[in-house]
């Protein structure tokens, strides 16, 4: 097996760094679904998480791991919405500050949950900017220490106690699906699983709109996402792979699945309905996919990570309704 910016032990390192921080999540499992589809479906409910969302073990173990000279320049780093607010909430809880880059399309109740944590944020247009150098720009300027959603050793450690929790009670997977954007939690997963479960298959799932890891993975090298797209799943709507994630994915990863937007919300609507849990769409790609028939669950027992449930009551009753099917 090749070496990698993170292993098996660093993770269980990781495991005992975070705990009594972190919450355990549940692994949801609900035997009316598992008979009308003809095999078991678990759910890794990282929306029960610190933060809302799986993005708070890997920033949380990042910053427990800074210096002290390194907390007292503080943090910058670019989000979504996600690691923002896990980034900002290590941040207060760690006594260091947060800068976060966040793209001005980025949902209105995760930038006030974000500036509620205490950090500041600087906007960008993701269609006319690079959130890179932007980022870079104020390392440049005040000295601050980049953490990025991903591309971390670190962030990739925390992110797979999530995989670890998952195997500790679940030890029997044929598959997991991992939404990915950044593809931090995927390349963690595959981590923990190459090692520790090693026939258990792990695969990427991502907006149909923006499956870049799908194609890198399919030619063997990293290619971007076409420019001005656009997907409901804001949490993962990344524009290349990284080159820190990548080469995992790569070399452990079983493949990479989409779902279309419609699927997204079909899938969140069933999480809602089946397993009473609120979800943002970026978290459920992975449900999605079971659902529309690209794995194939008969006879098997498939987990799926939610990633995540940071979405306010108007936009998720809006993306769950009816007149949405179509």
């Amino acid at each position: 097996m090749k070496r990698h910016p993170v292993s098996l032990a660093d993770v269980r390192a990781a495991q005992v760094a975070l705990a009594g921080i972190v919450v355990r999540t549940p692994v949801l499992e609900n035997s009316d679904v598992n008979e009308m589809l003809g095999g078991r479906l678990l759910l890794k409910a990282e929306s029960f998480q610190r933060t809302g969302a799986f993005k708070f073990r890997g920033a949380f173990n990042r910053t427990v791991n800074l210096s002290p000279e390194e907390r007292r320049r503080g943090m910058v780093s670019y989000s979504s919405g996600n690691h923002a607010l896990g980034l900002a909430r290590a941040a207060q809880m760690l006594r260091t500050s947060a800068v976060i880059v966040m793209p001005s399309d980025v949902p209105a109740n995760k930038m006030n949950a974000t500036r509620a944590l205490g950090a500041e944020i600087v906007t960008f247009d993701r269609n006319l900017e690079k959130s890179a150098e932007v980022v870079a720009q104020i390392v440049k300027q005040s000295g601050r220490i980049e953490v990025p959603p991903s591309a971390h050793s670190q962030i990739l450690a925390g992110a797979g106690t999530a995989a670890l929790e998952l195997l500790e009670d679940s030890p029997s997977l044929d598959y997991v699906l991992v939404p990915c954007g950044g593809g931090g939690l995927t390349a963690a997963t595959a981590v923990v699983m190459a090692e520790a479960s090693p026939n258990t298959q792990v695969y990427a799932a991502e907006p149909t709109q923006f499956d870049d890891t799908r194609r890198s993975l399919a030619i063997g090298q990293p290619v971007a996402n076409p420019l001005n797209q656009h997907t409901i799943c804001d949490s993962i709507m990344t524009p290349i792979p990284n080159d820190v994630t990548f080469p995992i994915n790569l070399d452990l990863l079983a493949g990479g699945i989409t779902a279309t937007d419609a699927e997204v919300r079909a899938a969140m609507r069933f999480a809602f309905e089946h397993f009473k849990i609120v979800t943002e769409p970026g978290a459920v790609v992975g449900l999605a996919a079971v659902l529309n028939g690209q794995i194939d669950i008969k006879n098997k027992t498939i987990a799926t990570m939610i990633t995540g449930g940071n979405i306010d009551a108007a936009r998720f009753a809006d993306l769950t309704g009816d007149d949405n099917d179509a």
